[in-house]
């Protein structure tokens, strides 16, 4: 299903990165939602999966069948305990117990991960170009960090241990993801690796947050949370995770992990725009390098097909 051309590639490339842009603007409101403390973490992935696998299920009846056997199945169980169920998991508890710049600094491991992973799984080849490229972008996307933190939204003041290692499984199972699943990924079109992948995250997490949706008031919501929890089901959850398989069958994995760094740039430009910070010389420069590290990546080796 995948796509070497130069089209392809640019189509994926574009593809990634409004992925994390939509990602960049998911933090802003999950953390609203955390702070409103009226949906859980698992009854809130649930929502999300719900709302993705009821839409992917439903393009399916407009898309060309394709089967997937027995063996793929059990991968793509796996893959969506890697690629979703974890992650998306950790970062929703994690952010209730864990301050801003905790978050945003250990959000910046998962590029790295993901070259040593795809290196082992996929013999994804580390260059000079691309860890001199993940160099260069982990420090700016750093630098830029500490430029552009000067409060905390959440109320917590130190993360929590547990948030510690819940930051640290969400990078590591997401970019064992991406290192892992990009051959199985490329079998199937975006919308039949993707309706199955939401079923199985949502079987997980039923036994978990069943109850909790049950005994929930869903009337006490506030209008302002619900169209958040609209915008995480609608575009951080269908949207984003369409995008991100699209562009895994065109470029490479920690290619598709860079643009992580994307998410405090966004960050970023949403606080400036909002008043709460301002343009300076050191954020410009910050943004530069993360660019130029994305781009020297770009240009390194890629594994022989």
């Amino acid at each position: 299903m995948g796509t070497s051309t130069g089209g392809g590639k640019l189509a994926g490339h574009l593809a990634v990165a409004g992925a994390y842009a939509i990602f960049g603007l998911n933090i802003v409101f999950c953390k609203d939602i955390a702070n409103a403390a009226l949906v859980s973490p698992i009854v809130l992935f649930t929502l999300r999966a719900i709302g993705a696998s009821l839409l992917f299920w439903g393009m399916a009846l407009f898309s060309p069948a394709e089967r997937v056997g027995g063996p793929d199945l059990l991968r793509i169980v796996a893959a969506s305990a890697l690629g979703l169920f974890i992650p998306q998991l950790t970062f929703l508890k994690a952010i209730t117990i864990s301050t801003s710049i905790d978050t945003a600094i250990m959000g910046t491991l998962s590029p790295i991960f993901t070259m040593f992973f795809a290196f082992f799984f996929v013999g994804e080849p580390i260059t000079g170009k691309k860890a001199g490229g993940v160099a260069l972008s982990f420090c700016a996307v750093l630098f830029l960090i500490f430029n552009s933190f000067h409060g905390e939204s959440t109320g917590t003041a130190v993360t929590a241990p547990l948030g510690w290692a819940l930051l640290l499984l969400n990078s590591l199972s997401f970019s064992l993801y991406l290192g892992l699943f990009r051959p199985l990924i490329n079998r199937y079109s975006v919308v039949t690796f993707m309706k199955w992948m939401f079923l199985f995250s949502l079987l997980m997490s039923l036994p978990f947050s069943l109850k909790g949706m049950m005994v929930m008031d869903w009337s006490v919501i506030p209008g302002k949370v619900a169209w958040e929890i609209g915008y995480l089901i609608f575009f951080a959850t269908f949207v984003a995770y369409f995008l991100i398989p699209f562009g895994q069958q065109r470029i490479r994995p920690t290619l598709v992990s860079l643009y992580n760094y994307l998410q405090p740039i966004i960050a970023t430009f949403v606080s400036i725009w909002a008043g709460l910070d301002v343009l300076t010389w050191q954020k410009v420069l910050a943004i530069a390098l993360i660019v130029a590290g994305v781009l020297l990546v770009n240009r390194s080796r890629a594994a022989r097909p």
